[in-house]
Order: structure tokens, then C-alpha cells, then sequence
């Protein structure tokens, strides 16, 4: 079953803008540009294993 729809809390709104900020800047650092903007960082391949991370 579904959650009944409600209204976003404030700490979604917050996230929200925020992820939406983020965005814009990466869009405006990198045009023009050819490849898409991506906020996050992919998972790990396994041909990545050799490679250290930060969180």
C-alpha cells in the first residue's frame, strides 16, 4: 500500500533546495560542457578496488 499523500516536512524542503543549488552551481561551472551534471559520487566498481575513497 501507499503513504497518503502530505505535505514535504521542513528538512525536505531544505534538502531539496539545497540538492537544487548544488546542481545549478555544477551547471554553471561546467558549461558549456557535453557530459551531464552528477552530484553524487557512483559506488565503487570492482575494478576500483585499488582506489581510496573519502565519505
Amino acid at each position: 500500500m501507499s503513504r497518503p499523500h502530505s505535505q514535504p516536512t521542513p528538512e525536505e524542503i531544505k534538502e531539496k533546495k539545497d540538492l537544487e543549488e548544488a546542481l545549478e552551481e555544477g551547471l554553471e561551472e561546467t558549461f558549456p560542457g557535453s557530459d551531464p551534471v552528477n552530484v553524487t559520487q557512483p559506488a565503487p566498481s570492482r575494478g576500483d578496488s585499488h582506489v581510496k575513497r573519502s565519505d
